[in-house]
Formats: C-alpha cells, structure tokens, sequence
C-alpha cells in the first residue's frame, strides 16, 4: 500500500514534488528503501522511508526523526569512494527521507549466500577498502557500529566496495538518541567491549572487520552459535578459532580479533598489511612489533566470570523473551516506551577529532589506543534486512530493542 504522502500515480508515488518512488528495494525495521528516480536532475537513486507508526507518542516520532537526520548527517559528512553518498534529505508530510546514492550490486551477504565464500586476495582487498573509508570516517569522528556483510555492497562491473547503513552510527559531539547504556548492533560482529556497555573508539569497528574477513573467508562469522547468549560468551569469553581459510591473511584476522581494544591492530596497519598480500600474495613481515599476539585462549580472558555471566544472562533474558523484531520496554526513567532507536552510551564518541593512527615511517602497523572496557552494560537484539540482489542501497535496517537497569562489573 503506497500510503497518503507525496503524489500518487497508478503504479509510483512522488514526494516533495522531486523523487518518484518506484519500487521497494527492501523493508527492515527502521525504514524501507525505495528505487527512485530524481525527476529534476534525471538520475536513479535510492530513497530511505522512515515508517510513521500511530502507536507511538510525539516524543517517540520525535526520536524517529532524529535519528534518521542523524544517519543522513554521519555519511554526508563523508567523502570516500568506499562510503555510500547522501545526495539529500527531505521531509514529506511530517515523514523524513534520505535520497541516496543507488548502487548496482549485492551485498556481500549475497554474495556469499549465492556464490559462496569469496578467496584471501579477495577478502584482503574488501577488508582493505573497509578500513580505508573507516579511517576516513573515524577521523570525522563517526563511528558506525554495525559492520557486518549485509552492510558491504560490491558493486556490479567495477567491484567497488561500499560501505552502507550508518543507521546507527555515532557521531560525535551529537546527541544520543537511546537510553544511557543500551546497545545495539549485530552480536555476531561486535566487539566485546561494547558488549559490556563500555564507552567505545574506532577499535570497536576493526574488531568487526576482522569478524567479517572471516565470515567472507568462511561464510559465517567465527562467533556464530545456536543462541543469543552463546554469541556473547563466544565474543567475550570463549577460545576464538579463526577459519582454516583464513591462514593467508592470519596475521590480520588475529590483530583485529584482539579482545583488548588498546592492543588491537590499528585501520592504517591492517589496511597496509591486506593491501601488501592483495599485490603480492604474502603478508608482510611486521617490523619492530613482533608477531601479532595470539591471545585467543580462555586463560587470556579479560573479563571476570561475573562479567561474562552478567551479559551471558541478558542476552538469555532477551531470548526468553521472545525479543526478535519486538522491543523491550526502557526502565522507568525514560520516555517510558518502546525505543525505536539505537545509540552507544550517553557519552559522545572518543575519537573526537582524531583518526586511527598511523604506520610508522618503516611502514609497520601499530597499535590501536582505545580506552579500556568498563563491564557495565545493557543489550538490545538487533535484526537485518538484506535488500534486493540488484540496485541495492543500505540494505541493513536492524529492527532494535532495549534492555536497560542491569549491570555488573568484572
């Protein structure tokens, strides 16, 4: 049903008398992505709708809104080939719309799904342009948060690699639009510090990359289990075991899947050292740092069993629940409602101003500088929307919940 807004035609709607609607690309929680055509400048381009809900009070749509033009306003700001753009973002009848870049191409999950695991120059090429646009993006300090295949698109004839979906980025220096302590994204790719709750830098985000080198390499992520709660212990507690195919580009994978965000590979090193395999087939040899720290037994666990248990049992909480595309209920202190939004915690993001740093002039990666977890925390399910196989655009939507008034510490 194409609604009231906009104006309509048999087949098509358009809205603010400029992009006509034509078809659905795909539908997720948070919004659904249209293919349109700009009718003033006589080019395709991608449209996000943010669904009005009549359930919700004025506050809540007020929220919706917010954090649609926050999504709009954190890969504006950007400029890399590796990001999708943002041509516009317009409001049509009370309902926002983000006009977008429209491209050509599935997304990695796709791709994967259809064509199966892609080989290690590949996935080191993918990994490499990633890490390219996310120093770009960390060092205006945007964090995105939610890494993951359903979030790359390859696109058809050039194979260009785009980054989508900072729908829930956080951007900093702006204001947060869930509760103090909730937590959103995929728990698959997450890192484990934001599994805790704890205030997170661009290291959060390169633990991702490295969970999804192995999920192109492999087809799965090396943190997939039967339940929610098996997903946190696997993150956050459990020995990591990288796939076999992941042995070419090992050093990488294993500097990434670092639990301690201060001793993580940085996006500059990684970036290099992927690049270096793409054209020559071998990893370099890290000069002045020594091997990548294998740090992936359960004797190197950085979190105490209270900690681990403490997330272990509200993700199991969740499961319980039934919470899937379903919101839980905030704690009393809030807006008292479903919240229809995710954000990190109530403080900005660390990178303020400052990009991942640097190899060192004899061109090893160094280390990244992350602050280290606190063990406080809130979690909240999250689920996906892969778009259509063709002209795909953003085609995650995570459909995200809250769990908030429990903690614990390590």
């Amino acid at each position: 049903m194409m609604g009231r807004m906009g104006t309509e035609g048999e087949n098509f709607r358009v809205i603010a008398g400029r992009y006509r609607l034509e078809s659905r690309l795909g539908r997720g929680g948070m919004g659904v992505v249209w293919q349109a055509i700009d009718q003033l400048l006589g080019r395709r381009v991608a449209v996000k709708e943010l669904p009005l809900d009549e359930t919700l009070s004025a506050s809540e749509a007020r929220r919706q809104r917010e954090r649609t033009l926050r999504e709009a306003q954190a890969v504006a700001q950007l400029s890399h080939p590796n990001v999708l753009i943002v041509h516009d973002v317009i409001e049509d009848d009370e309902r926002p719309y983000i006009v977008m870049e429209l491209v050509d191409g599935d997304s990695l999950a796709d791709r994967i799904a259809t064509h199966g695991p892609v080989d290690a120059r590949e996935a080191a090429r993918i990994g490499a342009d990633l890490l390219s646009a996310l120093r770009t993006a960390h060092a205006a300090g945007v964090l995105h948060r939610d890494i993951k295949p359903a979030n790359v698109l390859i696109e058809n004839g050039t194979h260009r690699v785009v980054l989508t979906d900072f729908g829930i980025a956080q951007v900093a220096g702006a204001s947060t639009l869930t509760e103090s302590g909730s937590f959103v994204g995929s728990p698959e790719y997450t890192a484990p510090e934001r599994m805790f709750g704890s205030r997170t830098g661009p290291a959060s985000d390169l633990w991702s990359v490295g969970a999804l080198l192995c999920a192109a390499l492999s087809g799965e992520s090396p943190f997939r289990r039967d339940s929610l709660s098996g997903i946190v212990l696997a993150v956050v507690s459990d020995e990591i075991r990288p796939p076999a195919q992941a042995a070419p580009i090992l050093p990488v994978v294993q500097g990434l899947l670092e639990r301690d965000p201060g001793r993580r590979l940085d996006a500059a090193g990684a970036e290099w050292m992927l690049r270096e395999f793409v054209q020559t087939g071998l990893m370099p040899v890290q000069s002045g740092l020594g091997p990548v720290p294998k740090r992936f037994g359960s004797a190197e666990r950085r979190y105490s069993p209270r900690s681990v248990l403490a997330a272990a049992l509200l993700v199991a909480a969740m499961a319980v629940a039934g919470v899937s595309a379903a919101a839980l209920l905030v704690k009393g202190g809030g807006d008292g409602g479903v919240v229809p939004t995710s954000s990190a915690p109530g403080t900005s993001a660390e990178p303020t101003g400052t990009a991942s740093p640097s190899r060192t002039p004899s061109g090893s990666p160094s280390r990244s500088s992350s602050p280290l977890p606190s063990a406080s925390s809130s979690l909240s399910a999250s689920s996906s929307l892969s778009a259509s196989p063709s002209l795909s655009a953003s085609p995650s939507l995570g459909t995200s919940s809250s769990l908030s008034d429990a903690s614990a510490s390590p």
